[in-house]
């Protein structure tokens, strides 16, 4: 993973605890870390070895946890979540999406003030769903409100639960994640799957915006937030370029050399096999990174053709 001139000023030997630390972002972001010369600890249902981390076990609907592993913790990252795009969204699967997300949240906050530890930052992953699954012309921002969709309301209330640490550390910081670009377990590689066939595919009107990020720039971002105690609040982990599905599409199609399937996929075949879900693959709007670029964060890939060559080249 390439180094960001931005991140050179962090402290070495800070330590670093992870919550889903063996998910996509979770296992990149620990290279990183440990790269960097930081120490990694993880919080996982399963207590089984990783290399040079400490792997702490937990399960918080039993609410276990070992509270001595927080001593001598500087940061929290909580990466834990069940995937959205997994299962259909019923209303048990529902309630369990936001639950493994704001109830882990709010357990670790009770944990951490009990034992009286405090942080110097509580950094909690979000998403740009915040901002609900619409397709219009706004570009969004971090000061604008949160939808009262599915995905707005479970990123509002992953957020103040989040925003609980500020009585306990100095800095709280929500990264609102966008379509991440990896390409053995991510949205990149579900888009690629047809490729197998011979051709690519395209949902709905293929006008809706794929706000998107290449997994080394989000992992930089979090490292840049531990580095910079400026850093405060919510900020949009999405590049700079804007870009509509059927353009990622066509960019993707002259990378991979496969091309796109002359007709796509109707709306409302999405919409009978997936139900509410389908919406994550029909709508979407375009979302600044101003925010994150004032800060002072240089994105090592702001070109979508640039970014896919780097992961699948």
């Amino acid at each position: 993973m390439p180094e960001n001139t931005t991140n050179k000023k962090i402290l070495k030997k800070s330590s670093v605890l992870i919550t889903g630390g063996r998910g996509l972002i979770g296992r990149y972001l620990t290279s990183l870390l440990l790269h960097e010369g930081n120490k990694v600890s993880h919080l996982s249902r399963s207590a089984s070895h990783v290399d040079k981390v400490k792997v702490f076990h937990w399960d918080p609907e039993r609410r276990i946890i070992d509270p001595n592993l927080f001593e001598g913790i500087d940061y929290v990252v909580h990466l834990a979540g069940t995937n959205i795009g997994e299962k259909r969204w019923t209303r048990k699967r529902k309630e369990e999406i936001i639950g493994s997300r704001v109830d882990s949240a709010r357990f670790l906050y009770e944990t951490i003030t009990e034992n009286g530890i405090k942080l110097q930052a509580f950094i909690s992953a979000s998403a740009v769903g915040y901002y609900g699954l619409e397709t219009s012309k706004k570009i969004f921002r971090e000061e604008d409100l949160p939808s009262t969709d599915f995905l707005g309301t479970t990123s509002r209330l992953w957020e103040e639960a989040a925003d609980l640490f500020f009585n306990i550390s100095d800095r709280v910081v929500k990264i609102r994640t966008a379509v991440v670009l990896e390409k053995n377990d991510s949205a990149l590689s579900k888009l690629m799957e047809p490729g197998k066939f011979g051709f690519l595919v395209q949902t709905g009107s293929g006008l809706q915006y794929m706000p998107w990020i290449h997994i080394n720039d989000l992992c930089n971002i979090y490292l840049k937030v531990i580095e910079d105690s400026t850093m405060s609040g919510s900020y949009n982990a999405v590049s700079p370029q804007h870009m509509t599905h059927k353009n990622f599409m066509l960019i993707l199609s002259k990378v991979i050399h496969k091309p796109v399937f002359p007709v796509p996929v109707p709306a409302f075949i999405l919409k009978i096999i997936f139900g509410e879900m389908s919406d994550v693959i029909l709508k979407g709007s375009r979302v600044s990174s101003e925010k994150l670029q004032k800060a002072g964060y240089r994105f090592f890939f702001s070109n979508l053709e640039d970014a896919l060559k780097k992961e699948i080249c």
